[in-house]
């Protein structure tokens, strides 16, 4: 009778833990998981600001060089004039590439460490 007793103890105990084990595994999953989701996200904000700034920084000298070209169109430089539309207009697009490039490298690995949490969640 003791023997039966201790063995049904001993399943109850067993299954029990197995129990929290599996919590504990589905627990890891969904953690693992959330985290890649949030470091994608944050990658993709950073990437998206840097992007936002160097934009805004290409249309502020654009702007400038616009005024310039401007100022000397009415004095009469035409070759000057021309030269600083052409320079503001480079500069811009010079910047707006940058921008693109650092956004889609940040996308990037943003997507390939969600996409490496993903895997371990899914191994666990």
């Amino acid at each position: 009778m003791k023997n039966a007793l201790s063995i049904t103890v001993t399943l109850f105990t067993l299954l029990a833990s197995a129990s929290v084990m599996a919590d504990d595994t589905t627990n890891t999953k969904v953690n693992l998981d959330k985290r890649g989701d949030r470091i994608e996200r944050r990658l993709d904000n950073k990437g998206d600001r840097i992007e936002q700034r160097l934009d805004n920084r290409g249309d502020r000298i654009e702007r400038n060089l616009d005024a310039k070209a401007d100022k000397a169109h009415e004095n009469g430089h035409e070759k000057r004039a021309n030269h600083l539309e052409r320079k503001g207009d480079r500069v811009d697009q010079h910047l707006d590439k940058r921008g693109d490039r650092i956004d889609n490298h940040y996308d990037r690995k943003g997507e390939r460490i969600n996409n490496r949490l993903d895997h371990r969640a899914n191994r666990k």
